[in-house]
C-alpha cells in the first residue's frame, strides 16, 4: 500500500510560493514594477484551516483584521500598528467576524458569520473593547451568515449575507445584500446575486459593486460543494436614497471556476478585486468601465504539472489533498501618509505593498 501511495502521489506535482516571491506587478499608472509585497503577520499556530480577512483602517491609521478559525473556535480580531510593525490581539473572541469597516463615528463594525458565529452586524468601541448588537435579523428571521460590510457618507452600512459554511439552519429565502441605517432600520438592497460576497461603494456613492462568488453548496450537512454558479462582479446603480435605482451591470466575469472575495476602491474610482485563481492569484485592478489597468500577483500560484489526485482519491490513500496558497481574501488602503499603501490578507497572513494610487475612505474625511 505504501508503494501505491508513493506512485499515486508522484502524479501530484504542485508548487506554491508566498507573496514575497510573487512575480512583478503590472500597471504603470497604479504600481511601480519594482514594488513587492511585505509580510507583516502570519498566524503562529500550526492549526490548519481558516484564513485572515478584511483589513480595515482605523482613524489612527492602524489596521484591524479578522483571523477566522474553524468550527467552534470563534476567531479573533487583530490590530497592526504601521509605526511599530507590531500586531496585537484586539479581541480574543471575534464571534466569527469576517468583514470589518470603521464608521464615521470611529467605531469598528463587524460582519459576523455562521458556524458558531454571531450571524449579525456588531459594533465595537475600540477604546473600551465593548461589543454591541447593530442588527441580527431581517423581518424577524436570522441572517444566513453576514460576510462583508462597507459604509456610505450618511453612516449607513451595506453588507452581504450569503452562506458558505455553518451548521445553523437558514431562515431567510434569499442570500441578499442589506442596508442598515444608523437608527437600526434594515432594508434589502438586492437579492439579484445568487451568492453575494465582497462589496464596495464608488467614491461618488452612486455605484455599489458586489462580488458573486457561487461555489455551490452551503456547507450544510449532506450538501457537497459543486455545481458552481456565476463567479462575477456586478455594478448596481444607486439612487439618492441609497437604494438600487436600475438594472445591474456586469462589471467583470471571472469564468466558471474561481472568482473574487473582497474589494476596495481608490480615489479615482478604480476597483481592486481579490482574484482567487490558484494558478494566478492576486489583486486585479479595474477602472470604472471594467477595463484591467493593473495586476498585483500575491503568489506564483499553484502549477499542476500532471493530473492531480482528486479529493476522494487522496482520502482513499489516506493522504490530504495539497491546497493552493497565496490566495488573497480582502484588501484595504492605509490612511494619511500611508494612503498609497495597500494591505492584503492572504491565506493566514497580512501583507502590504506600496502603490502610486491612493485609497478612498469616505468615513475618515470628516
Amino acid at each position: 500500500m505504501k508503494a501505491l501511495k508513493l506512485a499515486a502521489l508522484a502524479t501530484l506535482c504542485w508548487t506554491a510560493f508566498p507573496a514575497e516571491d510573487a512575480p512583478a506587478p503590472t500597471g504603470d499608472t497604479i504600481v511601480d514594477r519594482s514594488a513587492r509585497f511585505e509580510l507583516l503577520y502570519t498566524r503562529p499556530e500550526t492549526e490548519a484551516g481558516g484564513l485572515t480577512e478584511s483589513p480595515a483602517v482605523a482613524p489612527d491609521g492602524s489596521i484591524y483584521f479578522s483571523d477566522i478559525l474553524r468550527e467552534e473556535n470563534h476567531g479573533r480580531i487583530h490590530r497592526f500598528d504601521p509605526a511599530t510593525k507590531k500586531v496585537e490581539t484586539f479581541a480574543a473572541n471575534s464571534h466569527k467576524s469576517n468583514g470589518l469597516t470603521f464608521g464615521p463615528d470611529g467605531h469598528l463594525y463587524a460582519a459576523e458569520g455562521a458556524d458558531y458565529g454571531g450571524r449579525r452586524i456588531s459594533r465595537w468601541n475600540v477604546e473600551t473593547k465593548r461589543r454591541e448588537l447593530v442588527v441580527d435579523n431581517f423581518g424577524g428571521k436570522r441572517f444566513n451568515s453576514p460576510n462583508d460590510v462597507t459604509v456610505d457618507d450618511a453612516g449607513n452600512l451595506y453588507f452581504t449575507d450569503p452562506r458558505y459554511v455553518g451548521h445553523e439552519p437558514r431562515e431567510l429565502q434569499w442570500r441578499a445584500v442589506y442596508r442598515v441605517t444608523p437608527g437600526g432600520e434594515v432594508a434589502e438592497v438586492t437579492h439579484d446575486v445568487t451568492k453575494p460576497n465582497g462589496l464596495a461603494l464608488s467614491p461618488d456613492g452612486k455605484t455599489l459593486y458586489v462580488a458573486e462568488t457561487n461555489n455551490g453548496g452551503d456547507g450544510m450537512p449532506g450538501v457537497e460543494p459543486g455545481n458552481r454558479g456565476p463567479m462575477r462582479v456586478y455594478a448596481f446603480p444607486l439612487g439618492a436614497d441609497g437604494m438600487v435605482s436600475g438594472p445591474r451591470r456586469l462589471f467583470h466575469d471571472f469564468g466558471p471556476k474561481f472568482g473574487c472575495d473582497g474589494m476596495t476602491v481608490d480615489e479615482h474610482g478604480n476597483v481592486y478585486l481579490t482574484a482567487r485563481e490558484p494558478s494566478k492569484p492576486g489583486i486585479l485592478v479595474l477602472d470604472p468601465s471594467g477595463e484591467q489597468i493593473a495586476f498585483l500577483p500575491t503568489s506564483k500560484g499553484v502549477h499542476e504539472e500532471e493530473t492531480p489526485l482528486t479529493e476522494n482519491e487522496a482520502k482513499a490513500l489516506d493522504e490530504p489533498p495539497v491546497p493552493p496558497s497565496g490566495l488573497p481574501s480582502n484588501v484595504e488602503f492605509g490612511l494619511g501618509d500611508g494612503a498609497n499603501v495597500l494591505y492584503v490578507t492572504v491565506d493566514q497572513s497580512l501583507y502590504r505593498i506600496q502603490l502610486k494610487a491612493r485609497g478612498f475612505h469616505r468615513q475618515h474625511r470628516r
